[in-house]
């Protein structure tokens, strides 16, 4: 399954592009590119939330354990 999205290149990625463009017209186009552009945003930004959030939970797990001891 790897290896399918590995082969795409230049040629393919343009006759992707040219059916999205026949598909949603010149109009919609660009839409759609701003919504999905913020949708990868949103999704960046709330991974690293969780993953600061994780961190700050692991260290403080580990703060409470040497405490203790």
């Amino acid at each position: 399954m790897a290896g399918l999205f590995q082969s795409f290149g230049l040629p393919e990625l343009g006759i992707i592009l040219l059916i999205a463009l026949i598909i949603f017209g010149p109009t919609q186009l660009p839409k759609i590119g701003r919504s999905l552009g913020k949708a990868i945003r949103e999704f960046r930004a709330s991974s690293q939330e969780m993953a600061k959030a994780l961190q700050e939970g692991l260290e403080d797990t580990g703060e409470g354990e040497k405490k203790e001891e």
